[in-house]
């Protein structure tokens, strides 16, 4: 089966290219994802070994040049996310040149070697016009391949806060109708660059069937009926990639035990009337599934996890009486996730407070099991969002925890615990404060509260301050106060705040 292009000419003016464009051939895909990876080492494409040359030049000659150049695209705009479209642009031409020549008959058999060396030293002089990653000038400070090497181990930061904003149906047929070209690598580079995070395959799949759509639609005699009827049919493709990409930008920040943690949390705070043995095991199989898809080949690893994940979710006893038992009402398994994804807090239980973990807790084989259920209990207690107890239960666990390894464990427990807990509450009540109103109401009822507050709380201040101070704290609770608030940037506004109860 001939792979067609994703951004070639020829794609959008050939009908019989068109129809078939819809996602990228189901048994080549995985040569595809070789390809790709085996090219994943940033400014090289090797690793030191003759057989990498053979393999990328095999897949060359599978694939030819537009789709070596176009998948190229697609992942060096994941990799640096950063940067500019000309940066990433510049960056894929020198690759495929590369390639080019060193797979080429009678090519001379260091070519592969020199010019891989030649492209890492172009990307450590101070004008090189490639994407810069944090940390590259420690990079440059190596040479051969160790270089290559630490060059392909870094990575830029998930993009937690997507900015591609699709233009309208006009605006697309006239970029498109210009340079067809143009128009998909632009597409491709910023729709990469912003969804950098969902799995390759899907992010290869949806792409492959925007740009057919596109090219059917814009060479179609009615754009706008045809446009519709192609995003109904995408429209599934389209969730599960934006939904993936949140879903493993939050993994990538957290990694695999916090992400667990971080489940539990908002399950909890959803349904605060479950046990633990409810929902610790939805939180365990949700983790997994992201270990296991967001890095990913296989085509439907996401859709085929997330649906019996979704399953799992329904089939649960706890859902009876709940919000969850309305989620499994839709119609579509992917709706149903969606709505049980970003589902907000439920009103917290009225409970008797909790001690922290004790020396017994911590200090003995069962740890792990005592944290998730002074993680359970925390949670379904207060509706502070998961990423304040996130931060707050790292620091203030992690802290008891040093007990254990203190000469006299049980006088550190003594001492520490109260400090602690004071600390705790005391950043819960900040974290309360911060976000209070914002779930309960609309964006412009919880301003007018907000002022309200401010108003009170700083009555010297004057309208310019107030007005400052608003936007800075409407801002950051329309990041940062919802239950599926983006981990990294929150974290670093919600730094401040522990500094200052710390010091307090």
């Amino acid at each position: 089966m001939q792979l067609v292009t994703l951004c070639s000419c020829p794609l959008h003016s050939d009908p019989q290219m068109r129809r078939g464009a819809a996602g990228l051939p189901g048994h080549n895909m995985k040569r595809v994802l070789v390809l790709l990876l085996a090219i994943a080492l940033g400014h090289a494409l090797e690793r030191g070994r003759d057989y990498e040359k053979d393999k990328v030049c095999n897949e060359l000659a599978m694939l030819g040049k537009d789709d070596f150049r176009s998948l190229s695209l697609i992942l060096y705009s994941r990799k640096f996310p950063s940067g500019t479209f000309e940066q990433v642009s510049q960056l894929v031409r020198e690759v495929v040149a590369l390639t080019e020549e060193c797979c080429a008959e009678g090519a001379d058999p260091n070519c592969y070697d020199t010019r891989t060396s030649e492209l890492s030293i172009k990307s450590c002089e101070s004008d090189a016009p490639f994407p810069v990653h944090p940390g590259t000038p420690e990079c440059c400070a190596k040479e051969g391949l160790e270089r290559k090497l630490c060059m392909a181990a870094l990575s830029h930061q998930p993009q937690e806060f997507p900015t591609y904003v699709e233009p309208t149906n006009d605006e697309i047929c006239e970029a498109f109708r210009k340079d067809p070209r143009g128009f998909a690598d632009q597409f491709l580079y910023e729709y990469s660059s912003n969804y950098g995070q969902a799995p390759l395959p899907l992010l290869v799949g949806y792409t492959k069937s925007y740009l057919s759509m596109v090219g059917s639609c814009c060479t179609s005699p009615s754009p706008t009926v045809c446009f519709l009827k192609e995003r109904l049919q995408i429209k599934q493709s389209s969730l599960l990639t934006s939904l993936s990409n949140r879903l493993c930008s939050q993994y990538a920040a957290y990694g695999r035990e916090k992400t667990r943690l971080s489940h539990l949390i908002k399950l909890a705070q959803k349904v605060p009337t479950a046990s633990l043995g409810d929902v610790m095991p939805l939180a365990e199989e949700l983790t997994q599934v992201l270990s296991r898809c967001c890095e990913s080949t296989s085509e439907d690893c996401m859709a085929r996890e997330l649906l019996e994940h979704t399953s799992n979710i329904c089939g649960s006893p706890f859902i009876k009486n709940s919000r969850f038992e309305e989620c499994c009402q839709e119609k579509t398994p992917m709706d149903t996730f969606m709505c049980t994804y970003f589902m907000p807090a439920a009103e917290p239980l009225q409970l008797p407070a909790i001690k922290l973990p004790t020396k017994t807790d911590l200090c003995g084989q069962s740890t792990t099991q005592a944290m998730d259920q002074y993680t359970f209990e925390l949670s379904r207690r207060t509706r502070v969002p998961e990423v304040f107890l996130s931060k707050v239960l790292e620091t203030t666990l992690k802290s008891l925890s040093e007990c254990c390894e203190a000469q006299d464990s049980a006088a550190c427990f003594s001492t520490q615990s109260p400090l602690l807990k004071k600390q705790l509450t005391s950043f819960i009540e900040r974290g309360q404060e911060m976000c209070a109103d914002y779930s309960e109401n609309t964006f412009t009822e919880y301003k007018k509260k907000l002022a309200e507050r401010l108003r009170t709380k700083t009555p010297n201040a004057s309208p310019g301050e107030l007005e400052d101070m608003m936007g800075k704290r409407s801002d950051f609770a329309s990041k940062c106060c919802s239950i599926n608030s983006p981990p990294l940037y929150c974290s670093s506004q919600i730094d401040a705040e522990m500094r200052d109860i710390l010091q307090s």
